[in-house]
């Protein structure tokens, strides 16, 4: 069977799980992207599936997004709304756009950047400082290595270091994470890491794959959370696909202001 860049593909060794679709092939060697959860991949074409193009793959992402817009409990005839500002930095430019459109039908302020994983500590304080963001989403692709051994050694991990150095580097920013909430991580991230290394909220506590959107629902839900309340921790990681096994992270206050009358 011939494959292209494009195509929808299942990987046999794993059961047919996970869709992906081949963003490069060379040689006999494909490389892969996960359509549902953020997650990179590598395959022999001989253990490939074509999927039939007919699905709808992106049905999930407008469920998140129905689910989101309902669990809004916002009085628009009598008050108005000003959410808090959102910077997403992610490494994969199609989760970026799937994360844009999300926050864009939630009518949250989000400003997305596509950076590799290992540019971004580099880069961000320039970034904080040109958008000046409430919320800062750092992400991306990341893949624990559990033949490297010890899941707490970041070094066994694809990129949970390039995570951590960043959010290093936003906390010499910003050090409160009142004034400056981070949600970081990606697939099997090295949770407990990136939060003592100041995020408010990461990927993954179980060390599993998370949804491409998780990390939007997560910053929209922060976004349009009473400022000087505190936010619902427990209520906003259901609202994730895979919920508090694939993100954690800390009680803190909301970002939205709330103005009378409309």
């Amino acid at each position: 069977m011939n494959f292209k860049r494009g195509d929808y593909v299942t990987r046999k060794s794993h059961g047919n799980d996970i869709i992906f679709q081949i963003v490069d092939i060379i040689n006999d060697n494909v490389i892969l992207n996960g359509i549902e959860v953020r997650l990179l991949a590598d395959s022999s074409i001989s253990d490939l599936v074509k999927v039939a193009s007919d699905i709808d793959f992106y049905k999930e992402d407008r469920e998140l997004t129905v689910n989101a817009i309902n669990a809004l409990n916002l009085d628009r005839d009598e008050y108005f709304y000003l959410p808090g500002k959102i910077l997403h930095i992610d490494a994969d430019n199609n989760y970026l756009e799937r994360c844009i459109k999300f926050y864009t039908d939630l009518k949250v302020e989000a400003y997305g950047i596509n950076m590799k994983e290992d540019e971004i500590e580099k880069k961000i304080v320039n970034k904080l400082n040109e958008y000046k963001p409430d919320i800062l989403v750092i992400t991306g692709h990341d893949a624990y290595f559990k033949s490297k051994g010890n899941s707490m050694n970041l070094d066994n991990y694809q990129n949970s270091l390039n995570f951590v150095k960043a959010i290093k580097k936003a906390r010499e920013y910003e050090p409160s994470q009142e004034k400056l909430i981070i949600i970081a991580g990606a697939c099997q991230s090295n949770y407990e890491e990136l939060i003592k290394a100041g995020a408010n909220f990461a990927s993954s506590p179980k060390r599993i794959n998370i949804h491409a959107l998780d990390p939007a629902i997560v910053a929209s839900s922060v976004s349009l959370s009473e400022k000087n309340k505190n936010i619902n921790l427990i209520e906003i990681l259901e609202k994730t696909k895979y919920k508090s096994d694939g993100i954690g992270g800390i009680i803190t206050n909301g970002t939205m202001y709330v103005g009378f009358p409309r």
